[in-house]
């Protein structure tokens, strides 16, 4: 059964409603959260990290911190690294996270890479036109497909709406950001859910 994955936007999820905004999230049936944060510095968020990271344990959901790969570290939280963040990477450490994705774009080569890098998922994306990134490189959604055979789980990214999702069967996670977060949080998590769960 496929994954809802939830990704914070600092305009859709302020920090002054965003335990509330995640709770929501969490009571109708998403299944993993990122925290993702472009501005702020490590010392300002640690707490955050570990509120919100509480929170997904509370739920019996993934927790994932973006990019940051020394703070995740350092607070014992999953990460999922970009490729500006992927040379930090050191296997002895990643060993000890309790989960890692890693962004593979639009390239199957990226992906074999990230498997053997210890990859708990990897993500490929854009998969459409996106409101967040809309510079985003297009990924063919052929590309799951195609990744099968490599045994990890495959994270969708990108554009995903309630009306698209039928297009990403081969997709094990569907990480959505405006779909989720704009308007009801509760009837756009069914909304996705059910849009993922029809045949």
């Amino acid at each position: 059964m496929q994954q809802l994955y939830a990704i914070s936007d600092e305009i859709l999820t302020p920090y002054s409603t965003i335990h509330s905004q995640l709770e929501a999230a969490l009571c109708a049936g998403v299944s993993i959260f990122q925290l993702r944060d472009k501005t702020h510095t490590d010392s300002e968020i640690a707490p955050l990290v570990s509120e919100l990271s509480s929170l997904c344990h509370h739920f019996n959901a993934r927790f994932v911190l973006n990019d940051r790969y020394e703070l995740a570290c350092k607070l014992g939280v999953g990460v999922h690294l970009g490729k500006d963040e992927l040379y930090k990477l050191n296997p002895n450490e990643s060993a000890n996270l309790p989960y890692l994705g890693i962004s593979c774009y639009d390239s199957l080569q990226k992906a074999q890479q990230a498997k053997m890098l210890g990859a708990d998922y990897i993500a490929f994306g854009s998969c459409f036109d996106s409101p967040t990134k809309p510079a985003a490189v297009r990924a063919p959604l052929a590309l799951f497909a195609q990744a099968l055979p490599l045994g990890i789980p495959l994270c969708a990214i990108g554009g995903i709406t309630p009306e698209n999702a039928k297009f990403l069967k081969n997709a094990d996670m569907l990480a959505v950001i405006t779909a989720l977060w704009r308007g009801d949080i509760a009837q756009n998590v069914a909304k996705l859910l059910e849009a993922m769960r029809a045949d």
